[in-house]
């Protein structure tokens, strides 16, 4: 039987930057439908990161996600009797989720700062090519060149 075909939700552009990618990452850090708090988390944070760094703010986010965002993850595929950790490319719109997952994860786990200053850390770490975010990405493409002998499982995945 054929799996339910998956409706995309459509997001509307936040006000201040009209992109797209700010408001996905608003509603990432969204707490209990608090949108108004989790706005002037992400606002105050891009203003920190983009003073710290001396660019524009859009630039910074776009550099940050960029940099955070996988090439590669691996996918289980059972064969046989045996599970396969198979490696595929990531389409683009998952590789901007999973850097958007990412910061925002990596910020609510540090601990000591308010969240504002969290993010905009963790934006700036992975804007510089550092920071947990890109790490959990080096991790994962690390895993993946490590299992290319089972990429001859990939095929029919999605």
């Amino acid at each position: 039987m054929r799996r339910p075909i998956k409706h995309k939700t459509h997001v509307e552009p936040d006000l201040q930057y009209q992109s797209l990618v700010v408001a996905k990452i608003i509603n990432r850090i969204m707490y209990s439908g608090h949108k108004s708090h989790a706005t002037r988390i992400v606002y105050k944070a891009l203003e920190i990161a983009s003073e710290k760094s001396k660019k524009p703010p859009l630039e910074v986010l776009e550099t940050a996600i960029n940099n955070a965002s996988p090439n590669m993850e691996l996918k289980s595929r059972r064969i046989g009797g045996a599970n396969y950790q198979v490696p595929i490319e990531v389409r683009p719109e998952r590789k901007n989720a999973l850097a958007v997952r990412w910061l925002v994860e990596s910020a609510r786990n540090a601990k000591g700062k308010p969240m504002e200053e969290k993010f905009a850390e963790e934006l700036l770490n992975a804007f510089n090519n550092t920071g947990n975010a890109v790490k959990k990405k080096l991790d994962m493409h690390r895993m993946a060149d490590a299992n290319k002998a089972f990429a001859h499982f990939a095929w029919g995945n999605k």
